[in-house]
């Protein structure tokens, strides 16, 4: 169950807090969504799988920048890039 609150009825409503698997906070004048509002009792959960997902975004990232180490095997003497650029070419 869900429900839609503004931040002044959120600070003003704590005791229906618990009530909800959780609340989208939005700005009620503007009609803007600002976030989601979870209970204390969910956010073990929350925290875990977000964990596990900023584990998994990282390891994609180190992936993908582990393809291109090793590539020079020690050819670059100091040299920069542009210096190896010309070489190659």
């Amino acid at each position: 169950m869900t429900k839609s609150m503004s931040v002044r009825d959120l600070t003003r409503s704590g005791s229906e807090l618990y009530e909800y698997d959780y609340i989208d906070i939005e700005d009620k004048k503007a009609h803007e969504y600002k976030g989601v509002f979870i209970p204390r009792q969910y956010a073990d959960e929350v925290k875990k799988f977000l964990d596990e997902k900023l584990l998994q975004e990282r390891t994609e990232k180190l992936n993908a920048i582990m393809k291109f180490s090793g590539m020079m095997n020690g050819e670059t003497d100091g040299k920069t890039i542009q210096e190896l650029k010309a070489q190659k070419q």
